[in-house]
């Protein structure tokens, strides 16, 4: 409770030379405690009137930090719900970011797959009419197959002994039968293009067998009848290729000589 009146009051009397506690003693043991007492009085006073301001300050500041405490708490309390939501929503974006991977993956596969089928039908779209065209020759050839074996089992059998003119006719008149009893055929039918390929012509070519048409029927008659075959051969070429087509497999020529006696 002490003011600065009474300090004010006390100061001519702290001032003198003589109000000390050593000087009071001297004079009453009573008295000297209470001048001490005094100057310790006047001395807290200026101490305290600096003081007071800053405890003041102190304890504004404290409220302050108080409330900025319990804000930061609040705020932290917010931070921490937010920073829990944005994990979900993080996990949750994460998870929708793998399926959207995922179709993408599906897409491109899938896009890849509708190109490469397209790639496919438009190939394909270009082969209709090469399948169209086969399959229709393919079921004249069911429709004609018996009359067109008919014919190659007939040159097998009966046309070996005789040259190209009558070999057509034979077929002439087998087709004018044939068209008779209804036996459907082939009009256009190639009997070498039926009976040996391409690649066996070109073998025995190589063999010493002729390119004409009469010795590569020659050559179907000797290779697929089941008869032995009759060759006229004035020139020897069907023999030379017959040799040179079996000498791998052991072929034996012998010559006949024929004896005539003249009565």
């Amino acid at each position: 409770s002490i003011t600065g009146e009474t300090v004010e009051l006390l100061e001519p009397y702290l001032d003198m030379e003589d109000y000390n506690l050593e000087t009071a003693k001297k004079v009453c043991g009573n008295v000297a405690g209470l001048c001490s007492w005094t100057q310790a009085m006047a001395y807290f006073y200026s101490i305290n009137k600096e003081v007071l301001p800053l405890k003041a300050n102190l304890g504004l500041q404290e409220g302050r930090l108080a409330a900025a405490q319990t804000e930061l708490n609040n705020a932290q309390i917010q931070l921490d719900e937010k920073q829990m939501e944005l994990d979900q929503v993080q996990a949750m974006y994460d998870t929708a970011m793998k399926e959207k991977q995922a179709l993408l993956d599906d897409a491109e596969a899938c896009r890849r797959k509708m190109n490469n089928a397209t790639a496919l039908i438009e190939g394909l779209g270009g082969e209709k009419l090469r399948w169209t065209a086969s399959s229709k020759n393919f079921q004249n050839q069911i429709i004609h197959l018996v009359g067109n074996v008919l014919l190659a089992t007939g040159f097998l059998s009966y046309s070996g002994p005789f040259n190209q003119e009558y070999r057509n006719l034979l077929l002439q008149l087998w087709k004018k039968e044939m068209d008779n009893s209804k036996i459907p055929y082939s009009n256009d039918l190639n009997l070498t293009d039926m009976l040996v390929d391409n690649a066996t012509v070109g073998e025995w070519n190589l063999q010493g067998l002729p390119n004409d048409d009469l010795s590569i029927q020659n050559g179907i008659i000797v290779t697929k009848a089941s008869r032995y075959p009759l060759l006229i051969d004035p020139q020897g070429q069907g023999k030379s290729w017959i040799k040179n087509k079996e000498k791998n497999n052991g072929l034996q020529v012998n010559s006949l000589v024929f004896f005539m006696s003249v009565s």
